[in-house]
């Protein structure tokens, strides 16, 4: 017979706990469609329940929708991307985010680098469908509503500017399904992913801006012709960097009539909704660590001049770090040639690279 559970600590069932942890993940999980979903066409309903990412409160958004999966396997590449760019100079560098749909302990639980997953992942899905919308590509939708501000005397509306509220509208239906399922179990951390989900909507939206296209003789931009786009998706991971930074650790206490995210620390002000929240600490992802979530900073490279992040003290956790020497190859001597082409010559240099005991 299987031995008794020791008093004071109820069993478990590891199969229980699983569903807990893919409930938690059930947000993002769709990052993995990086690794199957773009061998599809996205032409039969069938591949929306076939792939690993999708989870089932997603099933009829997809199947409704198949036409859009195409930008919401973009976005999950783009998320990656612009995720481990934003965080290439930090201790934790993004690379968890490679195991979708399969993630760490970091990013199963309510810390500040799955505040900022949730948050990039919701906004890029909704910055994929949008300029899918404006390119053309989706037989639904099409350009951005012209701007209803009055035209300069020197510019005219038109172009095809991104077409933001059809890509929020899809967005956070795709993005926030798996959240609003009454199933997951854990409601704070659905509290937190839906408000950090908004957040990374609304850092967005807030960066539609005007753009222009110059005409004119000899482009000299006499008359140009505007349109509304957003930045790309790299200038809001770097936004929402800067609101992980400054996160703040919250609580889901009853406030009033309902549960609230509230500060944990009565000194710090009010959560705002453009406010990235957390709901315990991070490792400090110096060391190994595969219960936490930790992989360490071991043989990672570091600036050996810099006091910032990426500095060999701070990325090294002060255990100092080894020097070696490589030959890189660069263009160097380059030529323009009328018209129109460049000739460069290969130049090889020895750098110094210092990597993390």
């Amino acid at each position: 017979p299987a031995p008794a559970p020791a008093m004071g600590r109820p069993a478990v069932p590891a199969a229980a706990a699983l569903l807990c942890q893919l409930g938690l993940s059930a947000a993002i999980r769709w990052l993995g469609l990086t690794e199957s979903g773009g061998r599809v066409a996205w032409n039969e309903t069938q591949h929306c329940r076939l792939l690993a990412g999708t989870v089932p409160e997603q099933l009829p958004m997809c199947r409704r929708n198949l036409e859009v999966m195409h930008s919401i396997v973009r976005a999950a590449a783009a998320t990656k991307g612009a995720c481990q760019k934003a965080f290439a100079d930090m201790r934790w560098n993004c690379s968890s985010v490679q195991r979708a749909p399969a993630f760490g302990p970091d990013l199963l639980k309510g810390t500040r680098e799955s505040a900022f997953v949730h948050a990039l992942a919701a906004a890029a899905v909704t910055h994929s469908i949008a300029q899918a919308c404006a390119s053309g590509e989706l037989p639904l939708c099409s350009c951005g509503s012209v701007p209803s501000e009055v035209p300069g005397p020197d510019f005219r509306w038109g172009g095809c500017g991104d077409n933001l509220r059809y890509g929020l509208q899809l967005g956070a239906a795709f993005a926030d399904s798996p959240l609003k399922s009454s199933k997951l179990r854990t409601q704070a951390v659905k509290a937190m992913n839906l408000h950090n989900n908004a957040v990374g909507r609304q850092v967005l939206s807030d960066s539609l801006e005007t753009k222009c296209k110059c005409h004119g003789v000899s482009g000299s931009c006499s008359v140009k012709t505007c349109w509304k786009g957003l930045s790309n998706l790299g200038e809001i991971a770097s936004d929402l960097k800067s609101k992980y930074l400054a996160a703040i650790k919250v609580t889901h206490r009853l406030l009033g009539p309902r549960k609230q995210l509230i500060p944990k620390e009565m000194d710090v002000r009010p959560v705002k909704e453009t406010d990235l929240v957390y709901l315990i600490n991070s490792p400090d992802y110096c060391t190994v660590n595969l219960q936490l979530g930790s992989l360490g900073t071991q043989d990672r490279q570091c600036n050996k001049t810099s006091v910032g992040s990426d500095g060999c003290n701070l990325m090294c956790c002060g255990r100092g770090y080894n020097t070696y020497t490589e030959e890189v190859v660069e263009r160097c001597h380059c030529k323009y040639h009328w018209c129109c082409y460049v000739v460069c010559k290969k130049c090889r240099r020895m750098v110094e690279r210092y990597v993390c005991k």
